[in-house]
C-alpha cells in the first residue's frame, strides 16, 4: 500500500459538487493499494499514520503526532498511485489492486484508523472526486508499505 499524506489546516473532498468529507487540522491522506497487499499492510500504514510526528511542538519542531493533536484524517482512495509511467506517456496501473480488493482495505484501513481514537472522513471510493485542501508547511510525506518488510 502506498500513502501519500500531508499535514493541512483544512480539506474537503466533493462528488458532484457535493461534499462527502471535510477536516480541520489534520491529515489529507491519498491511499493506494497495489496487487499484493493485506491485513499486514493495513497495520503497518495505520501504526505510521497515526503516530507520525510531523506536528509542531511548542518549540515549533516537528515532534507531535495526529493523535498528540486530536486531528482528524481525510482519505482518500487513489489507485493512481499506482501508476507506471517508464514507457510511453500514458500511465499503466497494472499494478494496482482489483477494485473489489482495493476497497476492502481500504475500508479496513479507514476503520483500523479510527480505532486509534482519530476522527476519521472519507471521500466515495470509485468516484470522481474534487479535493480542496489547505496545505500545511507544506509537509508531503511518503509511505510505502512494501518499502517496511
Amino acid at each position: 500500500m502506498r500513502a501519500v499524506i500531508q499535514r493541512v489546516t483544512s480539506a474537503q473532498v466533493d462528488v458532484a459538487g457535493t461534499p462527502v468529507g471535510a477536516i480541520g487540522r489534520g491529515l489529507l491522506i491519498l491511499l493506494g493499494v497495489g496487487q499484493g497487499d493485506g491485513p499486514r499492510d493495513v497495520g503497518y500504514l495505520v501504526q505510521k499514520t497515526a503516530g507520525l510526528r510531523i506536528f509542531p511542538d511548542a518549540e515549533e519542531r516537528m515532534n507531535l503526532s495526529l493523535q498528540d493533536i486530536a486531528g482528524a484524517a481525510l482519505v482518500i482512495s487513489q489507485f493512481t498511485l499506482y501508476g507506471d509511467c517508464r514507457k510511453g506517456r500514458r500511465p499503466a496501473f497494472t499494478a494496482a489492486a482489483a477494485p473489489a480488493l482495493a476497497k476492502a482495505l481500504y475500508e479496513q484501513y479507514c476503520q483500523q484508523l479510527a480505532g486509534q481514537g482519530i476522527a476519521v472522513e472519507t471521500g466515495q471510493f470509485a468516484a470522481d472526486m474534487q479535493v480542496q485542501l489547505v496545505n500545511d508547511g507544506p509537509v508531503t510525506i511518503l509511505l510505502d508499505s512494501r518499502k517496511a518488510f
